[in-house]
């Protein structure tokens, strides 16, 4: 953070501190919520106002590869407005997953989020181009409302990325310009080497100030598509984490037993090699979607590419437990407060309120997640939600 210091777009560090416990670090503060949020907030958008957001996003790339790092888990999520003020800075955050790197210099770790990875990450032989592939990812979405690779099945999701071909045929794209769709298919070439470099994406002619980028407003569906894609994420993230401080000491006490055993040589860390043949000597075989999964959840995994206790139990826990019956019921009545079998605006509005998330899309949840139109969420609509991956189950077609 030191090290990048100074872009306007970039995320500054105030400051870092320490007691017996923790290592705080205090960063500057981003009141203007997340990037999908304020286009959906507004409620008219451009390809205009899109290549404006592209210059923002690859301008940090770029800014971040001239200086020998690598973001490494790019997502929308990942740029926060400062203030709500029209014209507020965007800023990118969370550089936890980033990396230092030398030109030519390849790394095999597997980071990143399912929509947004590269295929050279997954195929675990990688450099900064990686980057530029989760930023295309980025303005296809801010096109069309949808990822270009998607799934119902987050193994579906890596094919799809590895293999998938892009849809410039369905809603928007033949209304969109031939400018956005050139750039966007050459930030999504599958070879890094004849991937466009963010320094080329900046000089494109679609992404430049007074470029290309029509002023003609998109098609209303994508912001529809944009306000689903951010509603199911959030009452997720709610979930898990209710779900995850409602688990016993016993629970967390089998887990521990868990890491003791994979952690043979008693170091406190474990390498992702060691955690899958441990997992395989207990019988938890993983398939390796599942293993990327794991790897994303332990999001602060350090550069030596091991895990540590309390990374492995969150790992585990997002893993095994949002899936279980007991624990997605745990999860649900902790929503319904008044035990009436169903979770409604008022409840809803009472743990967003509790843990932080969202403002104001309380009823573009409750309207996704209500399959009955009764205007509330019942456990059969709260588990198919928590079940399936965010573009399983809101109509579009399958690839």
């Amino acid at each position: 953070m030191h090290h990048l210091a100074g872009h306007p777009n970039v995320i500054s560090i105030v400051g870092a501190y320490e007691d017996a416990v923790a290592v705080h670090l205090v960063m500057e503060l981003c009141a203007g919520g997340e990037l999908f949020d304020r286009i959906i907030q507004r409620g008219h958008y451009t390809e205009r106002k899109a290549a404006k957001l592209a210059r923002v996003i690859v301008g940090v790339v770029q800014a971040c590869h001239s200086l020998g790092v690598m973001h490494r888990d790019l997502k929308p999520e990942n740029f926060l407005f400062v203030d709500h003020e029209e014209e507020s800075l965007l800023k990118a955050i969370d550089f936890g997953l980033s990396m230092f790197f030398k030109p030519g210099e390849m790394f095999t770790d597997v980071v990143g989020s399912p929509y947004y990875v590269a295929p050279e990450v997954l195929r675990k032989h990688y450099g900064p181009e990686c980057d530029v592939w989760s930023a295309g990812v980025i303005i296809y979405i801010l096109l069309s409302g949808v990822p270009p690779f998607w799934d119902e099945t987050e193994q579906g999701i890596f094919e799809q990325v590895l293999r998938g071909e892009l849809d410039f045929v369905s809603e928007p794209w033949p209304s969109i310009s031939a400018g956005a769709k050139d750039l966007v298919r050459r930030m999504l070439i599958r070879d890094p080497k004849k991937r466009l470099t963010a320094h080329e994406v900046l000089c494109h002619p679609w992404v430049q100030e007074g470029g290309l980028a029509p002023d003609k407003p998109l098609d209303s569906a994508v912001l529809s598509r944009l306000k689903q894609f951010s509603a199911m994420n959030k009452l997720k993230k709610i979930a898990i984490r209710v779900i995850a401080e409602s688990l016993s000491e016993d629970e967390i006490a089998g887990l521990k037993e868990m890491f003791s055993m994979i952690d043979t040589d008693n170091s406190g860390q474990i390498t992702l090699e060691e955690l899958k043949k441990g997992l395989e000597r207990v019988g938890a075989n993983l398939k390796e979607s599942e293993l990327l999964w794991l790897m994303e959840a332990v999001s602060a995994l350090h550069a030596s590419g091991t895990i540590d206790y309390g990374e492995f139990i969150a790992a585990m826990l997002h893993l095994n437990k949002i899936q279980k019956e007991d624990h997605l019921y745990a999860a649900f009545t902790y929503f319904d407060q008044d035990g009436s079998g169903y979770i409604t605006k008022e409840e809803l509005q009472q743990a967003c309120e509790k843990y932080g998330i969202l403002d104001g899309n309380i009823d573009d949840i409750i309207r996704e997640v209500d399959k009955d139109n009764d205007g509330r969420i019942d456990y059969s609509e709260f588990t198919a939600m928590m079940q399936e991956t965010d573009f399983g189950k809101i109509g579009l077609p399958k690839a």
